[in-house]
């Protein structure tokens, strides 16, 4: 038994000896932030490190919100929201080559008919008033996509209210 144990503590050592003899002290660190590259020091494949960028800056008029909301029911621009459509279409008249997307949105409450027709209207009364502001027609598409895509899942006032609205997506 004495001379088992002898022979399993020579293997394990000479297998020990080996793999040690494989690795290396220096200690490796790996750069996983967003947007950070490793520093140059450190970087020693030629392989350039990937850095993940912000999202592009949003099109269209800047510090201007890029969404306007409805009350219940309705699809009658708010008067507080004039200012908002009066600057999209200001930007809008300034840059003739760009086009604008008005997806209109409503909550979940009604049927999948009715909220397909209160988001076109929606969109549809957006249209109107950029068009009253000197936008041309051909400018803007007005489309609605009802209650099917959800700003907001929740079942509060304040989680219909986000839902009930269009949106400024240009192209």
């Amino acid at each position: 038994m004495f001379r088992y144990v002898h022979i399993l503590t020579a293997i394990l050592a000479v297998s020990l000896a080996a793999c040690g003899t494989a690795t290396s002290n220096k200690r490796v660190e790996h750069h996983y932030a967003f947007g950070k590259p490793p520093p140059p020091q450190q970087t020693s494949s030629a392989v350039a490190p990937v850095v993940v960028n912000a999202a592009p800056t949003r099109r269209g008029p800047a510090n201007t919100p890029h969404i306007v909301y409805f009350d219940f029911d309705s699809y009658t621009v708010r008067a507080g929201d004039r200012p908002i459509l009066e600057a999209h279409a200001r930007w809008l008249k300034e840059h003739p080559n760009e086009s604008v997307r008005l997806p209109g949105h409503t909550d979940a409450r009604g049927t999948i008919e009715y909220n397909l027709a209160l988001g076109q209207k929606r969109a549809d009364a957006v249209r109107r008033s950029l068009q009253v502001y000197g936008v041309p027609a051909d400018q803007m598409e007005a489309v609605s996509y009802g209650e099917e895509q959800l700003a907001d899942e929740g079942t509060s006032e304040e989680a219909h209210q986000r839902n009930r609205r269009v949106e400024f997506d240009y192209r």
